[in-house]
């Protein structure tokens, strides 16, 4: 059985959006850590916005740790109710989202990674599909823009793992705790 595994960047007020603001705090360290991960999957579950935007970039890339060649090869499962013809070794999943994401972790073989994506991450949070978030939380307040979990959103969750990166970077691992308490 697949796990589903949301991996983001995120800002310390929860914004997870355009993340360029990322870039003065990269290190080796995270650079090790996105790397295992993507090497750890056997899928990406992405949605349409963030599916287009690697698609226009990911299939040009080469580097020398085949990180690039990697994410090139995986195969793409894309939320979306508007794209027709993917390309980048992907397919549509179309309808219930929830559904669709249901049967693909009842597959046999490695997780799926979610990057970004950030209405795909709400459809799987609000369904109970995670099964771990990853979350690197940069030390910046960015003040505006789309939050990984918005308005309305519950969820219990458990502290599996934090570790301190260079700059100021947090990698906080979380696994759903169960039922979220009411307030």
């Amino acid at each position: 059985m697949r796990r589903v595994i949301v991996s983001e960047f995120v800002s310390l007020d929860g914004v997870m959006e355009e993340p360029a603001w990322t870039m003065p705090y990269w290190s080796d360290e995270i650079g090790e850590f996105k790397h295992a991960e993507l090497f750890a999957a056997g899928g990406l579950l992405l949605g349409r916005k963030t599916y287009e935007g690697f698609a226009a970039v990911w299939p040009n890339r080469t580097d020398e740790d085949g990180y690039a060649e990697r994410i090139n090869a995986l195969p793409k499962y894309v939320a979306s109710t508007t794209l027709a013809e993917p390309t980048w070794n992907a397919g549509v999943i179309e309808g219930d989202v929830a559904a669709a994401v249901a049967a693909l972790k009842q597959e046999e073989g490695q997780d799926l990674l979610v990057f970004g994506s950030g209405e795909l991450v709400q459809t799987l949070t609000s369904n109970s599909l995670v099964d771990e978030w990853r979350l690197l939380v940069y030390p910046v307040v960015l003040g505006a823009g789309k939050r990984l979990f918005g308005d309305g959103s519950k969820a219990s969750l458990r502290l599996v793992e934090t570790k301190a990166l260079p700059f100021g970077v947090l990698l906080s691992r979380y696994e759903p705790a169960g039922e979220t308490a009411t307030a």
